[in-house]
C-alpha cells in the first residue's frame, strides 16, 4: 500500500511537526538564547576607577608621538590610515612565518577597499621572529605590500596580551580617524560586506561597542605553572567578565583607547581575548553578543550561509581560495529563503563534522 501524506493522522502529524521543530531547535536555539541573555545593559559609572579610565581615554592623544614610535615597531607603517574618511579598519595579528596564508588573505576578503562607498582598510600584526632570515624576508614583504606592522614583542602564546597593547597602541597613535576597529586573524574568513552593512545599521551612537561572539562565565586559570595564571589579586571573581571570542571581534574607536588605557593595569600574560575582556570590564564597557560570529568554529561552507555570518574560523589558504572564488568578488546576495536554507545546511553539516570528528578521535584512542 502506497504512502500518502494525506492520509496520515493528527498524532502522525504532531509527531512530524515536533521533530521539525525540535530539529531547528538544536540548530538555532543557542543562538537564541545567547542573543536574549548576552544583550548588554546601559552601563552606569559609579566607580572611581571606571570614570578615571574613561576620562584619561577621552584625552588620550599620541599624535606627538608619532616620531619616536618607532621604538615600539621596527615595522612602522605610519602612512597606512591617511583616509580620513576610513571607517573600518581591520588588523590580521599574523605570524612572521604565515607569508603564504597573509597572501591568501590578500587574493581573497582582504582585497576590498569599499563596503557600500565606505572605505576600508587591512593589515597585518606581525611580532618578532627569532630568525634573521624571515625577519628579512618580512621586511622585504612590507616594502613590497605596504599593509605590515611590527611589534618589538615575542610572536609566542606568552606574548599575546602585549602584542594586542602594541597594537592598539598603533591604532591610537597612527589609525585616530577609523570608527571601528577589526581584530581577526589570518585564518580566519571574514564577510566585510555583511559585517560593515551590520555597522552601518547600528541605530545608536557608535560608542562603547565591543562585538563579537561572547563568551559567557568563563573560568579564570588558577594554575600558577600555567602561562595564562591569572592571579586572584588581580582579578578575585570566580567568573571572568564576558569577552568576545579571539577569531574577530570590532571595538569603536572610543574603546580602542579604553581598552589601551585600562591595560596599564592588567598585567598578566593572559591570552588575547580574555585580555581584551579584563581591559574592557576595567572601563566599564560590555560586550555585545552577535550569533553571526563564528567564535572558534569552522562553518562548512555555504555560499549562501557564509554571505550571511560575520566570520568563520579554521580556514587554510586552499579553502580561503576555493570559497573565494566560488562567492566572487561582487556581492551576489541571497533570497531571504535561500539564506533560511544555507543556514539549516550549513549548521547541520558543521554539527556532523564535529561529530565525526570526535568519534575518529574515539577510536583512535
Amino acid at each position: 500500500m502506497q504512502f500518502s501524506l494525506c492520509r496520515l493522522r493528527t498524532h502522525q502529524w504532531c509527531f512530524l511537526l515536533f521533530n521539525v521543530l525540535l530539529f531547528h531547535a538544536l540548530l538555532f536555539g543557542a543562538d537564541f538564547v545567547e542573543e536574549y541573555i548576552l544583550q548588554p545593559t546601559p552601563g552606569v559609572y559609579t566607580d572611581g576607577t571606571v570614570l578615571d579610565v574613561r576620562e584619561r581615554a577621552r584625552k588620550l592623544d599620541l599624535s606627538g608621538t608619532r616620531g619616536n614610535e618607532s621604538q615600539y615597531y621596527p615595522i612602522t607603517n605610519p602612512n597606512a590610515c591617511l583616509n580620513s574618511d576610513l571607517f573600518l579598519l581591520t588588523i590580521i595579528f599574523s605570524s612572521p612565518s604565515n607569508h603564504t596564508q597573509r597572501n591568501a588573505v590578500r587574493a581573497t576578503w582582504a582585497n576590498q577597499t569599499r563596503v557600500q562607498s565606505f572605505a576600508v582598510r587591512t593589515l597585518f600584526f606581525l611580532g618578532l621572529s627569532p630568525s634573521t632570515a624571515t625577519q628579512e624576508t618580512v621586511m622585504t614583504e612590507s616594502g613590497r605590500h605596504g599593509d605590515m606592522v611590527q611589534g618589538y614583542v615575542n610572536d609566542s602564546p606568552h606574548g599575546q596580551a602585549e602584542r594586542e597593547v602594541l597594537a592598539l597602541r598603533w591604532v591610537v597613535a597612527f589609525c585616530p580617524v577609523a570608527r571601528f576597529v577589526l581584530i581577526t586573524q589570518d585564518s580566519v574568513f571574514v564577510n566585510l560586506p555583511a559585517l560593515g552593512g551590520y555597522l552601518l545599521g547600528l541605530r545608536r551612537h557608535p560608542e562603547d561597542l565591543y562585538l563579537g561572539r561572547v563568551i559567557h562565565k568563563d573560568t579564570p586559570d588558577r594554575d600558577p605553572s600555567s602561562p595564562s595564571y591569572l592571579a586572584p589579586a588581580l582579578y578575585p571573581d570566580r567568573y571572568l567578565p564576558d569577552y568576545c571570542a579571539r577569531t574577530a571581534s570590532v571595538l569603536s574607536q572610543d574603546v580602542v583607547r579604553k581598552v589601551y588605557v585600562a591595560s596599564a593595569g592588567v598585567r598578566a600574560a593572559l591570552p588575547a581575548d580574555v585580555f581584551v575582556g579584563l581591559c574592557a570590564w576595567k572601563a566599564g564597557v560590555v560586550p555585545t553578543h552577535s550569533a553571526r560570529f563564528s567564535g572558534e568554529k569552522h562553518i562548512h561552507y555555504n555560499d549562501c550561509c557564509y554571505r550571511y555570518l560575520f566570520n568563520t574560523a579554521g580556514m587554510g589558504s586552499e579553502e580561503l581560495g576555493t570559497v573565494w572564488a566560488d562567492l566572487g568578488q561582487e556581492d551576489g546576495g541571497c533570497s531571504l529563503l535561500e539564506t533560511y536554507y544555507g543556514l539549516v545546511a550549513c549548521k547541520a553539516l558543521t554539527y556532523l563534522d564535529k561529530l565525526s570528528f570526535f568519534n575518529s578521535k574515539g577510536q583512535e584512542d
